[in-house]
């Protein structure tokens, strides 16, 4: 009998440690904290996070969706496909505060509105996400990420219960712009991202979409409303930590602009001095032909060969043409075949095309390029007159 007993309790002790979530009190507090921009390109747009605090039961701990692991199998290939996961991280809350004071981050905190059965109901789906086979997730930059699960576990505890108003002096902005509006136009953060997405991040997104970034997740929770009672969804908001030292620009010196500004100089110098001394200089031309069809295959890749939505009807291909690795054995040619004076051609029309669809709002390219692209264009119109007169 005293065995039986023995199993018994065993067995509810099991069960209370393993089978029960939590029951949170009267006290808890459940907050959204947004911490601002860092130094890197990785951190250029902030973070977010739950803050789930009972001071009955002493706990304080903050869930976020941010975390991604180096030593996985594959890790740049996976990152490079869009088959990279993410996976939800907890913490205790003063660790991840001190963390980005040390950053120098500012961190802001919005306690949310909710009764105390939406607040179970938020820390258990979170429980129950942190479990190993639940935390991992597809990361997509603009539409499964960081900033865009808190809107998400949100709207799953208030059973979607919640109205998204407009901030005051709200802008319906293109995704590229919400891009650039965290990044300096002239940096290589921003002239890698305008290489590498294409035409359809230049579509206006949703009010919605626009919490993609964590900082709009911090201005529509400003403003959101409960439907059923048309409360604000935010109770209450204060700042945790003010950032005390603006990031220094950087030099311009450095800059996309001012290095691809010098080598379309040096390309039109060159340039200039074939026609005077009536020379071609191939090997510009097989640098120049090289790099465009290098990149214009990786552009290709990022278009067909991966599940990034933001890479596809990427027009950068007008400049950076693939093709142009296949051509190269013409250039080597004192006299290369008829059709290639065509193809060069080709290269004018598409280059112009390109500037076509900057000016039309197709696709908005890299302010960095210009003076690339300017040389390009000098040079195969050169060439085309050299080629002509052999």
């Amino acid at each position: 009998m005293k065995k039986t007993l023995l199993l018994l309790c065993f067995l509810l002790c099991i069960k209370t440690s393993f089978g029960q979530q939590i029951e949170l009190s009267n006290e808890a507090k459940i907050s959204v904290l947004t911490i601002g921009p860092g130094n890197s390109l990785n951190d250029a747009f902030g973070h977010n996070a739950f803050r789930i605090k009972d001071e009955s039961l002493n706990l304080d701990k903050t869930y976020d969706y941010g975390l991604f692991n180096f030593s996985t199998p594959y890790f740049y290939l996976k990152f490079a496909t869009g088959k990279l996961n993410y996976s939800l991280g907890k913490s205790d809350y003063y660790d991840l505060l001190s963390y980005y004071i040390r950053q120098d981050r500012t961190v802001k905190e919005q306690v949310l509105n909710l009764s105390q059965l939406e607040k179970q109901r938020l820390y258990n789906f979170l429980v129950n996400n942190y479990k190993p086979e639940n935390r991992e997730y597809l990361y997509e930059f603009f539409f499964d990420n960081c900033a865009t699960k808190i809107k998400d576990v949100t709207k799953i505890a208030l059973n979607d219960n919640i109205t998204f108003n407009e901030p005051k002096g709200f802008k319906h902005e293109t995704f590229r712009t919400l891009i650039h509006n965290n990044l300096n136009k002239n940096s290589w953060g921003s002239l890698g991202i305008d290489v590498a997405l294409g035409s359809v991040i230049d579509r206006k997104a949703t009010p919605e979409q626009h919490m993609f970034l964590p900082e709009f997740i911090y201005k529509f929770f400003e403003n959101a409303t409960i439907k059923t009672n048309n409360e604000p969804l935010v109770k209450e908001s204060k700042i945790l930590f003010q950032q005390k030292n603006r990031v220094k620009p950087t030099s311009f010196f450095t800059s996309p602009l001012f290095v691809f500004g010098f080598v379309g100089l040096l390309i039109l110098y060159i340039t200039y001095n074939d026609r005077k001394n009536e020379k071609r200089s191939t090997w510009l031309d097989v640098v120049l032909f090289s790099i465009t069809g290098i990149v214009g295959v990786f552009i290709l890749l990022l278009w067909f060969a991966t599940d990034h939505t933001g890479t596809h009807q990427n027009y950068n291909l007008l400049w950076a043409f693939a093709l142009n690795l296949l051509v190269i054995p013409q250039l080597l040619k004192k006299k290369p075949s008829n059709w290639f004076v065509k193809y060069l051609k080709l290269l004018v029309i598409l280059l112009c095309l390109m500037t076509l669809h900057w000016l039309i709002g197709v696709q908005v390219f890299a302010i960095g390029l210009i003076p690339l692209l300017i040389a390009l264009f000098i040079r195969y119109v050169y060439l085309i007159k050299y080629f002509n007169v052999k």
